[in-house]
């Protein structure tokens, strides 16, 4: 959002929605988000289901170590039913 006073715009900055929440200092979920952008990084930054697995890991480990808020996945873009069988395959 910007403000025009003067004749120049002043950047108001927001909060971002979600809040902010703490860097893993200690590495407690960091090999799950090495192995996410590898993924990445294999398919030309092309989401596959095996990319949004691991960034389902990722967040679920971030949210169990406390270094995220705990949310409903669903919330965060994941289908609980298609990620689940992704899973068990």
């Amino acid at each position: 959002m910007a403000n025009t006073i003067g004749g120049s715009k002043l950047f108001i900055p927001r909060p971002p929605a979600k809040g902010s929440f703490p860097l893993d200092h200690y590495g407690e979920c960091k090999h799950l988000m090495e192995q996410y952008t590898e993924c990445l990084r294999q398919t030309g930054s092309k989401v596959t289901s095996k990319c949004q697995l691991l960034a389902r890991q990722y967040l679920e480990c971030r949210m169990e170590k406390d270094l995220m808020a705990k949310e409903d996945l669903k919330y965060l873009g994941f289908n609980a039913d298609r990620s689940n069988r992704q899973s068990e395959n």
